[in-house]
């Protein structure tokens, strides 16, 4: 017998995005990743009506700036810095850094992290055999990268989850995407999804 088909799924996570996500679901909560990754494939296979069973996140790539060692310790960051990998790191997901600086004034400045997130999700969609596109993001700079990922025959999805009505998601990206999984509405539909992709946050 002959394997089933896999539809190959390749998740892309604008970290500071999600960052930001979860404080805004506040001390005690934070994003349910195993959930997430589940409730993406079973998302993909309604709106493709395809099995369940064969839609599969092959691979997870997360970006995001983090601050040196020292400076992370200098600022109590280090054991919740660490904290939070750990739970990417068991989910499996591929982790891509680049150091976090402090501009005069204070203000954390991040350099080219979303020039990076780009670059790698196309090269990625370029050469992996994956069917699907997912991006978690708001970001209005991405709307590029959604058109040139149709430009390879593969829908563009974004999962948007913004974490205050201050930061919607971005107006251009949505017009360009294939697919939209709008997660603050679909909460407001059915409040028992909170149960599977929100848990209590660990001390």
């Amino acid at each position: 017998m002959a394997n089933a088909k896999i539809n190959s799924i390749g998740l892309f996570i604008d970290g500071n995005y999600f960052v930001l996500l979860e404080k805004g679901l506040g001390n005690t909560s934070r994003v349910n990743i195993k959930g997430l990754i589940k409730f993406i494939q079973k998302a993909i296979a309604e709106k493709y009506e395809l099995d369940p069973a064969s839609c599969i996140v092959t691979e997870t790539h997360f970006f995001r700036g983090r601050y040196k060692a020292y400076d992370a310790k200098r600022k109590n960051m280090l054991l919740d810095d660490r904290k939070f990998e750990d739970r990417l790191i068991e989910n499996d997901v591929i982790l891509h850094y680049k150091h976090v600086y402090e501009l005069p004034d204070g203000t954390p400045h991040e350099k080219g992290i979303d020039v990076w997130f780009a670059l790698e999700t196309f090269e990625l969609a370029l050469y992996r055999d994956f069917d699907f596109i997912v991006m978690i993001t708001g970001d209005a700079d991405y709307e590029m990268l959604a058109r040139k990922i149709k430009s390879l025959k593969k829908p563009a999805i974004l999962l948007s989850w913004h974490y205050d009505e201050q930061n919607p998601t971005a107006k251009a990206l949505k017009e360009e995407i294939t697919y939209h999984i709008d997660i603050n509405s679909l909460l407001k539909a059915d409040p028992t999804l909170s149960n599977r992709i929100i848990e209590a946050a660990s001390l």
